[in-house]
């Protein structure tokens, strides 16, 4: 089983600006953001790529402890068969701790290249989650924050489909490309 897992964040409270249908006048004005006391919050994310489901958790920081009781989670998830979880090289996921629990329990950590995050695909599902959650608000707290981030998700998970066909026809899946590096 494929799962593509990354970390969304942070996530603090501040105002955000975004497009949508405002009544016509004095548009509303964003307010200062001069102290942030409230701290932020990070979240660690999976994408299972045969159903389309993401799974999620949020937490105070995106260390390597937080990472390994994340697979700890997704392993609980998934208990049966290999998992690979697709990740960047986020420096704690490859901690000595992480993988080697990883590779004691079935799991294989699968890098993408550097700066090719766009490679693993719960990317374009965080870009849905920004426009969806984020763009043209001003949450309160992060519980309401995560509230509306929860609510998304679930929406998300009752009309997911499996990921198939990626890069249809892209040059990127033909043997002979190469890229352009100077």
């Amino acid at each position: 089983r494929v799962i593509c897992v990354d970390e969304f964040g942070p996530l603090n409270l501040q105002p955000r600006p975004g497009r949508g249908w405002f009544p016509k006048g004095r548009p509303a004005r964003l307010r200062a953001t001069y102290t942030r006391t409230k701290g932020v919050r990070h979240m660690f994310a999976a994408l299972d790529l045969a159903t389309g489901q993401m799974f999620y958790r949020f937490r105070d920081r995106k260390r390597w402890p937080q990472f390994l009781d994340f697979c700890k989670q997704i392993r609980r998830r998934f208990p049966a068969g290999k998992l690979y979880l697709v990740c960047d090289n986020y420096g704690p996921h490859g901690k000595a701790e992480v993988t080697a629990w990883c590779a004691a329990n079935g799991i294989e950590l699968v890098y993408t290249p550097t700066n090719a995050s766009w490679l693993n695909w719960i990317e374009c599902e965080f870009t849905a989650v920004r426009y969806f959650t984020l763009d043209g608000s001003d949450y309160p707290s992060h519980a309401a924050q995560e509230a509306a981030i929860a609510g998304y998700l679930r929406w998300r998970n009752r009309h997911c489909h499996p990921k198939r066909h990626f890069a249809v026809n892209s040059k990127i899946r033909r043997p002979d490309y190469l890229p352009n590096v100077a």
